[in-house]
């Protein structure tokens, strides 16, 4: 497009339509300098080549007013414009914040879009709590029409209704606004402008969403904004069909039989409009405007008094509230969020609890939130929507309740975080928490690290985690991290090869200083495990000259009890037992090699010193030089001294 608003930003995909007749066709975009996601509206001139020059004109001149007035207000239920409206000579522009399509599109009216229709679009489907809430904000964009602006919006309907990008309802298309003439008296007056049917149908409001009064009696005020409410609420309840079909070649006519239609209104005409709601809909649509609701009176009405209405009301008006007030609601949240769709979880709640992430008071309270939700969210939408708010909250360490509730959702992190952002984000954060000055952190981290531990990858736990574990153990001065780290070592042992076991941790045990009952049974439980282990297990050479030393010694500390002196008893009785096995074994496997050798070497005498050596008999040599008693032996009652060999 050769429109000036290209020179600022960059123009996407075909998304939605909206505005009078869905001539506005609606793109994604962003704006090239900050990347900041915006949506660009363009009306493209060539829809109205059909009409005369004055029509065009007309027509033009229509739409640039409506959006000029757009630009002019500014209101949360109103859409926000963020760039002016351009013109060239093919095509209107304006772009404002992002959006997902007008509500019309929403309810199946689909002119003015790609073909195919976006399948996000086609599958659209309101929940109960966004209509409520929905209708709801457009409640609260009259009130601030009426009372704040002394304005008559004119023309409210589906195709003026834009759900932004987190689906919240916004008013657009101010083409047939009107200014009261009296904004400073307390009844205000509004002149309307008489229906004439030869003007372009872009050039008049939509009649099926008009009150009556526009076309028979040439009037208006706010209430017939409220008349055109009611029809929305029909509409949105009724497949996007309004209350009465017009025939717009016929207008006049039309609205006097629906004079007589909603004078006498069938309950069966609002059957499907919720039942707290149907009276006030029925007031509504009153063919007398003194008997509608007003909008502040249609804000307070029981229908829109829902728990997931309230809730997202709440989230709007947060920074109304002070920090006090925002953690007790932020407290109940959990209970709130399961009653909730996931859409409007992830795309109102999660952004506006995101937001909150600046103010680091209030990250304890928002956090476990924001971790709720990612339980729920693929692992696609965790990267994509959690994760980049997530990665500058990994490094924030004050207050200590963040890094608390991080390691209580490690599994969940390690889970769904790519293995980049596992190495760069949070594996940090653990290795921090090891080495924090708070013992509750360093016991808490202790105790987690096993139930992630099969997550990490061998590298990080082998370079990082466990010199971590082991430096906690050796420096601290509480018992108590002492303890969990033998523990925590104990447990992840089975991640680790065998080796690594052998070389970095059991050396490790004979390095700590203390002799507390606790810490001797938690290095008796490393070398237990260790031993035990099919994977792992002890060398006899090791068990010979380091494990079996290292015990012997540990087992007669006077601190310990009598359970815990037997437990290291046993340990050591199981270990000399294999190390004898295994030992007898190989001596006996080399027996026979030896054997077989002899029975080779049979004919050559020349090895006499060698047969006396291996002789299978050799260790009977100590009995026949030391006399048939033993070292230890009384011959006779007297001390014995060593015998001559027999000859």
């Amino acid at each position: 497009m050769g429109n000036p608003v290209t020179r600022e930003f960059e123009v996407g995909r075909h998304i939605a339509s909206g505005g009078p007749g869905l001539c506005w066709r609606i793109y994604n975009g962003t704006k090239k300098s900050t990347k900041q996601e915006v949506a660009v509206f363009v009306f493209d001139k060539k829809m109205i080549d059909k009409f005369l020059k004055f029509e065009k004109d007309q027509i033009i001149d229509s739409l640039k007013r409506g959006v000029q007035q757009l630009t002019r207000l500014r209101h949360p239920r109103l859409l926000t414009v963020q760039h002016p409206l351009e013109e060239s000579r093919d095509c209107l522009a304006f772009c404002t914040e992002p959006v997902f399509a007008s509500l019309s599109n929403v309810l199946g009216q689909w002119d003015n879009l790609p073909s195919p229709v976006p399948n996000d679009l086609k599958e659209y489907k309101l929940y109960d709590v966004e209509t409520k809430y929905g209708l709801l904000q457009m409640s609260e964009g009259l009130s601030f029409l009426h009372s704040g602006v002394k304005m008559v919006h004119g023309n409210l309907c589906p195709e003026n209704i834009i759900l932004n990008k987190s689906g919240a309802w916004k008013i657009m298309g101010f083409d047939f606004s009107i200014s009261s003439n009296n904004p400073s008296d307390a009844e205000l007056k509004y002149t309307c402008k008489e229906w004439e049917p030869n003007l372009p149908p872009l050039c008049l409001p939509n009649p099926e969403y008009l009150a009556p009064e526009y076309i028979l009696s040439v009037s208006c005020d706010s209430a017939s904004d409220m008349y055109s409410l009611g029809v929305i609420m029909h509409a949105v309840f009724n497949e996007g069909k309004p209350v009465i079909q017009v025939n717009k070649h016929d207008i006049f006519k039309s609205f006097s039989r629906q004079l007589d239609q909603l004078s006498s209104m069938s309950p069966a005409m609002l059957s499907k409009i919720p039942e707290e709601a149907r009276e006030h809909v029925k007031m509504l649509l009153s063919v007398s405007p003194t008997v509608r609701p007003d909008a502040d009176q249609m804000t307070k009405i029981p229908f829109f008094d829902d728990v997931g209405a309230v809730t997202l009301q709440y989230f709007d008006t947060l920074f109304q509230r002070d920090n006090l007030q925002k953690s007790q609601f932020y407290k109940g949240l959990p209970k709130m969020l399961p009653k909730l769709p996931k859409r409007v979880v992830v795309y109102r709640i999660l952004p506006a609890l995101t937001s909150e992430f600046v103010n680091p008071d209030m990250v304890p309270f928002v956090l476990p939130n924001v971790l709720l939700i990612a339980e729920e969210c693929t692992k696609e939408e965790y990267v994509r929507l959690i994760l980049p708010d997530l990665t500058p909250v990994f490094k924030q360490q004050e207050p200590l309740q963040i890094l608390l509730i991080f390691l209580q959702k490690m599994d969940l992190l390690l889970t769904k975080t790519p293995p980049d952002d596992i190495k760069n984000s949070v594996l940090p954060m653990v290795y921090r928490a090891l080495e924090a000055s708070s013992v509750q952190i360093q016991e808490l981290c202790l105790n987690i690290i096993p139930t992630f531990a099969n997550l990490i990858d061998y590298p990080s736990m082998k370079n990082a985690l466990i010199p971590r574990i082991k430096s906690a153990c050796l420096q601290t001065s509480s018992l108590a991290v002492r303890v969990n780290s033998l523990v925590c070592l104990g447990k992840i042992l089975e991640y680790l090869d065998k080796w690594f076991v052998i070389d970095e941790i059991l050396p490790f045990l004979q390095q700590i200083p203390s002799r507390e009952p606790a810490v001797l049974m938690g290095i008796l439980g490393i070398y237990k495990c260790t031993f035990t282990h099919k994977k792992l297990g002890i060398p006899k050479e090791h068990l010979a000259t380091k494990s079996l030393p290292h015990l012997v010694s540990l087992s007669i500390d006077n601190n310990l009890n009598l359970n815990q002196f037997n437990s290291f008893i046993a340990v050591i009785r199981d270990m000399l037992n294999r190390m004898e096995a295994e030992h007898k074994t190989k001596l006996e496997q080399l027996h026979i090699m030896q054997e077989q050798q002899r029975s080779l070497n049979i004919t050559n005498p020349g090895n006499s010193t060698e047969d006396i050596k291996s002789s299978p008999n050799s260790g009977n040599q100590i009995d026949d030089i030391f006399g048939s008693t033993g070292v230890n032996g009384k011959e006779n009652g007297s001390a014995a001294t060593p015998s001559q060999p027999n000859r």
